[in-house]
C-alpha cells in the first residue's frame, strides 16, 4: 500500500507510514456548535470522511476522532442573545450537526468528544504545563509561554520574529508576552464556568483539542486534519502545547482542506454570503453537494454557486443513469463468453486507475473523472447487440464499490410499477387543477428515477429509460 499525502508540516507529499502497521489514528477538528453548520464546516466533514473511507478501503483500521467545541465566546454570545444557557444551545446544534452530515453521507466518528465532558483532563493538562514551566497563572487566567517552545511556527512556517510584528496584548489580557496565548480564562460575570486551581473559568480554544486527542488517541497520532484556516494559530498552538507536555511529536502528518468561496468571493458573515448546509439540503439532494465538494482536489479552493451546483447535479445524474441502464439491461443479458475478458480487463483497468488517483493524495477530482470514463465504457458496452451477465455484473459491482469509497449513493432503490402509476395519476390530477408547478415537479422526480413519460391522446404512458 503506497498512499501519498501532502503534509502541511513538511510542505511536500510523503508516503504514508502509520505508527502501527495497518492502523491509522486520525483527529479532525470539528465545529463550534452555536449554529447550524455552513458549507465551510461541511467541506472538512466530507473530505476527511472520504479520506477515512479510503484508508478503510485499502485495508487500514482507522480510529477516527472529531470533537465538538461546546463552550466558547460564540456560544456564550448566542446564549445571551437567545436567553438560553450554553449547554441547551450546544445540545441543539450537536443534534443538528449529526442530521446535516448524515444527510451528506458522512459516517459518525468513533468518538465525538465534547469540551464540557472532558473538563477534568483539560485542567490536568494545563496543570502539567505549569509544572513544566511552559505556562503561568495571571489573575485567574493561564497563559502558554510561546517563546519557551523552540519549535513554534514550524507548521505555519513562520518565525517568532515575524509573528511578533503583528502581536499585541488585548484589553483585559494579563499575559507577560504579546505572543503568549490563553489556556484558561477567568469567568466574567454571568458566564458559564468550572472550578479550577486558578479560580472559576473555562478553557481557551486551543487546549481542548490537545487534551482530547491525547486522551482518545495517545501522545502521538498519525494524522491531524482540519480546514486551512486552522493552520494558524489553532493547530500551531496545539503542537506547542502537546509537544511541550510530552516531548514527543504530536502528529506525524497534517492535512488541511482549502477555502470555500461563494460566487467568487470569500465566504464571511460581513459579506452576507454565509450559506448554511441546513438550507442547501432542503432545496438540493445532499448527495449532489457531497459530489460537488469532491469534484475539486481537497487542498484547492472551491467556488460555490447555485449555478455550479445545478451543473454538478446534471453530471451526477449522468453517472446514476449509466448505472441504472446497466442494471436494467442485466435481465436481457446472456452468459456469453466471447470477448467477455476484454471488457472485464477494461473494467479492472478503470478500477486500478481510480485507486491510483486516490493513492495520490486522495485526488477525488481525478477519481471522479475515472468514474465518468467507466460510465462511457458502460454506455459503449450497451451498444453491443448481445451483452453478458458477467460483464454487466462487473460494471455494477465496480460502480457500487467506487461510489461507496466516495460516500456516494447510486440510488439503488427503484420505484415499483404501482408507485409510478400513483405518481402519474397525481400528476394528471395536478394538470387538471392547472397546478403546473406540481405537475412539473412530479415529471422531474420521475425523470431523476430514469422514468420517461409520454403524453398521448389515450393517456400518459411511461417506460424506464
Amino acid at each position: 500500500m503506497t498512499i501519498q499525502l501532502y503534509n502541511t508540516l513538511t510542505r511536500k507529499k510523503e508516503t504514508f507510514v502509520p505508527l502501527e502497521e495497518g492502523k491509522v489514528k486520525m483527529y479532525v477538528c470539528g465545529p463550534t456548535v452555536y449554529n447550524y453548520i455552513h458549507i465551510g464546516n461541511a467541506r472538512p466533514a466530507i473530505v476527511f470522511d472520504t479520506v477515512r473511507r479510503y484508508f478503510e478501503y485499502r485495508g487500514y483500521d482507522v480510529q477516527y476522532v472529531s470533537n465538538f467545541t461546546d463552550v466558547d465566546d460564540k456560544l456564550i454570545r448566542a446564549a445571551k442573545q437567545l436567553g438560553e444557557d450554553v449547554p441547551t444551545i450546544a445540545d441543539r446544534f450537536v443534534k443538528a450537526y449529526f442530521e446535516d452530515v448524515s444527510a451528506l453521507g458522512c459516517h459518525t466518528a468513533d468518538v465525538h468528544p465534547r469540551v464540557m465532558e472532558n473538563m477534568d483532563i483539560i485542567i490536568a493538562f494545563i496543570e502539567q504545563l505549569i509544572k513544566k514551566g511552559y505556562a503561568y497563572e495571571s489573575e485567574g487566567d493561564v497563559y502558554f509561554r510561546t517563546r519557551k517552545f523552540k519549535g513554534y511556527g514550524k507548521l505555519s512556517h513562520q518565525s517568532i520574529d515575524d509573528l511578533q510584528v503583528g502581536a499585541r496584548i488585548e484589553v483585559g489580557e494579563k499575559k507577560q508576552d504579546e505572543l503568549d496565548f490563553a489556556l484558561w480564562k477567568a469567568a466574567k460575570e454571568g458566564e458559564i464556568y468550572w472550578e479550577s486551581p486558578w479560580g472559576i473559568g473555562r478553557p481557551g480554544w486551543h487546549i481542548e483539542c490537545s487534551a482530547m486527542a491525547k486522551k482518545y488517541l495517545g501522545e502521538t497520532i498519525d494524522i491531524h486534519a482540519g480546514g486551512q484556516d486552522l493552520t494558524f494559530p489553532h493547530h500551531e498552538n496545539e503542537i506547542a502545547q502537546s509537544e511541550a507536555l510530552t516531548g514527543k511529536p504530536f502528529a506525524r502528518y497534517w492535512m488541511h482542506n482549502g477555502y470555500i468561496n461563494i460566487d467568487n468571493e470569500k465566504m464571511s458573515k460581513s459579506l452576507g454570503n454565509f450559506v448554511l448546509v441546513h438550507e442547501i439540503i432542503q432545496k438540493h439532494n445532499p448527495q449532489v453537494l457531497r459530489f460537488f465538494m469532491l469534484t475539486v482536489h481537497y487542498r484547492n479552493p472551491i467556488n460555490y454557486s447555485e449555478e455550479l451546483l445545478e451543473s454538478t447535479k446534471a453530471a451526477f445524474e449522468r453517472l446514476i443513469t449509466s448505472y441504472q441502464n446497466l442494471k436494467h439491461r442485466r435481465e436481457a443479458s446472456t452468459n456469453l463468453t466471447d470477448d467477455n475478458q476484454t471488457w472485464l480487463d477494461k473494467i479492472a483497468e478503470a478500477k486500478a486507475q481510480f485507486i491510483n488517483e486516490m493513492d495520490d493524495d486522495f485526488n477525488t477530482a481525478n477519481a471522479i473523472s475515472v468514474l465518468f470514463d467507466l460510465s462511457k465504457l458502460g454506455n459503449y458496452y450497451l451498444l453491443e447487440k448481445n451483452t453478458a451477465v458477467e460483464v454487466i455484473d462487473a460494471f455494477l459491482k465496480t460502480f457500487e464499490e467506487l461510489f461507496d469509497v466516495l460516500g456516494l449513493s447510486l440510488g439503488n432503490e427503484e420505484l415499483l410499477d404501482e408507485e409510478i402509476d400513483a405518481l402519474i395519476e397525481k400528476r394528471n390530477q395536478a394538470r387538471k387543477d392547472r397546478n403546473f408547478q406540481l405537475s412539473d415537479q412530479i415529471r422531474d422526480q420521475l425523470k431523476e428515477m430514469n422514468i420517461i413519460l409520454e403524453d398521448t391522446p389515450q393517456g400518459t404512458r411511461w417506460k424506464r429509460g
